[in-house]
C-alpha cells in the first residue's frame, strides 16, 4: 500500500477497509491491515458495528476473534453484539453459533474470575502476564488474621468491573496495580524491621 495511512481510512458511514476484508473473506488482507498497518481491529462503523458484524463465514469470524484480538463483546448502537445481531438476521447461522459459543467462553470465565474457581471467593484470579509471585507463609505477629487493605480490595474490584478488564490497557492497569501495592507492603515491611533491631 502506497500511502499507510490510507489502510485505516473510512468512509462517510465508517466502512473501512477492515470490515470489507473481513465481510469478503480476505482473510490475508485482514491480517496485513492489523498487523502490518496497525489498524484496530475493533474500527467501528456509524452504527457502532467492527469487522464482526459483517463476517459471513466462521473462518473470518475465527480469524477476527482467535489471531486478531477482536473483541466479541462490544455492542451496535442497536445494542445487539455481533452475535445477536447475526443470529437475529439469521443468514449465516454457523456464524452465529461460532460467536455464541465465544461469547458464553467468555461469559463463563469473566463469572469465574469475579466468583474464583468453584464459587471460592478467595481464590486468585490468575497471574498478569509478565508479572511473577513468589508465595511465602507468613505468621502474624499475633492472634489477628492479616487483613487485604479495603482501599486495594476496592481498587481490584473497580477495576475488574469495567468494560476494557480484559484489554491489554486494563491487564495493563492491573498489573500497576499490584506492582504498587507489593511495593508498598515490601516498604511497610522494611520500616517495620528497621524499627525493631
Amino acid at each position: 500500500m502506497a500511502n499507510p495511512s490510507k489502510a485505516s481510512e473510512q468512509d462517510s458511514h465508517g466502512y473501512s477497509l477492515v470490515h470489507a476484508a473481513a465481510s469478503y473473506n480476505h482473510l490475508d488482507l485482514l491480517r496485513t491491515l492489523i498487523h502490518e498497518f496497525n489498524v484496530d481491529v475493533n474500527l467501528r462503523d456509524e452504527d457502532e458495528e467492527t469487522a464482526l458484524f459483517v463476517v459471513e463465514t466462521v473462518e473470518a469470524a475465527r480469524v477476527l476473534v482467535e489471531e486478531l484480538g477482536a473483541d466479541i463483546t462490544l455492542k451496535g448502537s442497536d445494542g445487539y453484539t455481533a452475535f445477536q445481531k447475526i443470529a437475529e438476521e439469521g443468514e449465516f447461522p454457523e456464524v452465529a453459533e461460532y460467536l455464541k459459543t465465544k461469547e458464553e467462553a467468555t461469559s463463563s470465565h469473566a463469572q469465574t474470575l469475579l466468583n474464583g474457581t468453584n464459587g471460592d471467593t478467595s481464590a486468585a484470579p490468575p497471574v498478569p502476564e509478565g508479572l511473577s509471585i513468589s508465595v511465602n507463609t507468613v505468621a502474624p505477629t499475633d492472634e489477628t488474621e492479616l487483613e487485604v487493605d479495603p482501599e486495594f480490595r476496592r481498587r481490584i474490584e473497580q477495576l475488574a468491573e469495567r468494560d476494557d478488564f480484559h484489554s491489554d490497557a486494563g491487564q495493563a492497569e492491573l498489573r500497576q496495580l499490584v506492582q504498587d501495592a507489593i511495593a508498598e507492603r515490601n516498604l511497610a515491611d522494611r520500616n517495620v524491621r528497621s524499627r525493631q533491631e
